[in-house]
């Protein structure tokens, strides 16, 4: 990653910081984007060093997304490696959820993933080169109970990456996306004990994953060992679902 210049989205905490840090230490300059400005201060301090630049912004926000892809491209130089991860939940039943929540859901992730796509391929284009990785999970591909919103958003991003990597392929853009399953977070940590003792014994290997195995997946995607894949979905999830 030497020499390259990289922006992930959701970069204040969990799987986001842990792939601004792998990016980071592999020797890529990193923009760490966060709705909390200052919790994406706060993790920007933790990477250390130089090549690093903090900026808040709401994905859902065009104009927002627009200038912190105009904002890292100037201040690194250009723009490599684009990772949408911001999302957030509203879990409740189908019979329970509110329009807002599911509408929050779904605009945050599928849209807010949208707009990094179109924004960071804009730049990517004229470069002629440039790899977009967007993080989708399990959840969009099998569905969770509680998670109407989420795993429709999770899935949509699954249709987008393949549809814009068929966009973009002939531009030297490489659009990828990784699903993770359960996978040690602040999220999961405020799950019932016993709900995620469950889903972890139905995992074949028996064990949560950590975010840095997800941000392992990404660093390959993001790289030259990945140069001829596009469209590609990378599942890290210890065998569950396969």
């Amino acid at each position: 990653m030497s020499g390259r210049s990289a922006i992930v989205t959701g970069a204040a905490q969990g799987i986001g910081l842990a792939i601004a840090k792998k990016l980071h230490e592999h020797g890529a300059s990193v923009a760490l984007v966060d709705l909390d400005g200052d919790r994406a201060e706060q993790a920007a301090k933790e990477l250390g060093g130089e090549r690093v630049l903090a900026l808040a912004c709401d994905v859902t926000d065009e104009a927002g997304v627009e200038r912190v892809v105009r904002t890292a491209a100037e201040e690194f130089g250009g723009l490599d490696i684009h990772v949408n991860n911001a999302g957030i939940t509203r879990d409740a039943s189908l019979r329970r959820m509110s329009v807002e929540d599911f509408d929050a859901v779904v605009t945050v992730h599928l849209r807010g993933t949208w707009l990094g796509v179109r924004a960071a391929s804009a730049v990517m284009r004229e470069a002629g080169r440039g790899s977009i990785i967007n993080i989708s999970s399990l959840s969009g591909k099998a569905g969770n109970p509680g998670q109407t919103n989420y795993s429709a958003a999770k899935a949509g991003i699954i249709g987008l990456t393949k549809a814009a990597a068929k966009e973009l392929a002939h531009r030297g853009v490489r659009v990828n996306a990784v699903q993770p399953g359960l996978i040690r977070t602040a999220m999961t940590a405020a799950m019932p004990p016993e709900a995620f003792a469950e889903r972890e014994a139905a995992i074949p290997m028996k064990r949560a994953g950590e975010p840095e195995e997800v941000a392992g997946a990404v660093l390959f995607l993001a790289s030259d060992l990945a140069a001829y894949m596009t469209g590609s979905v990378l599942e890290v999830g210890g065998g569950r679902l396969m």
